[in-house]
């Protein structure tokens, strides 16, 4: 198989993923009061508190899941690299990236350093608006087979 040539690209443009994590926080912060506003008994303060806490909850993961940095990430051809954008060509993170969810337009990709840092697995939106020039070289990047020799397990990737 061939591999993909080289790539850098500068992942700064958040914007479909952020309202993604808007729409399901605000629908779980909804749920509890919603679950209550269902049922035919009036509302222990027990179960007031509980719908409270599992909102605030719901809202402070979704807070943290939305706040994203700009990134630039780096193929060399054999591995993929991870760092902020003023480290180009010399990102401090490496190691094996792999497609999550892939929607033509927006793309949820996950890097799994190698060696493990802190922390090991991450997260990485990445969106055809502010990569027009370099999208269709980044999706065949992600998407190409993982070369034989850094395959963990040492077997074919065909």
């Amino acid at each position: 198989m061939r591999a993909s040539p080289a790539l850098q690209v500068t992942l700064t443009a958040f914007g479909a993923w952020r309202a993604a994590v808007a729409a399901l926080t605000l629908a779980a912060a909804a749920m509890p009061w919603a679950w209550l506003a269902a049922r035919s008994d009036a509302p222990s303060l027990w179960s007031l508190g509980a719908a409270g806490l599992l909102s605030a909850s719901a809202l402070a993961c979704g807070l943290r899941a939305a706040r994203v940095t700009a990134c630039s990430l780096r193929w060399d051809g054999q591995r993929w690299h991870l760092g902020a954008p003023s480290s180009i060509g010399n990102e401090p993170l490496h190691g094996t990236l792999a497609v999550v969810l892939d929607f033509g337009d927006w793309m949820l990709l996950r890097l799994a350093a190698d060696p493990p840092a802190r922390p090991a697995i991450r997260w990485l939106p990445a969106q055809r608006r502010g990569l027009e020039p370099a999208w269709h070289a980044l999706r065949c990047a992600v998407h190409a087979p993982q070369a034989m020799a850094d395959r963990p397990d040492g077997r074919s990737a065909a």
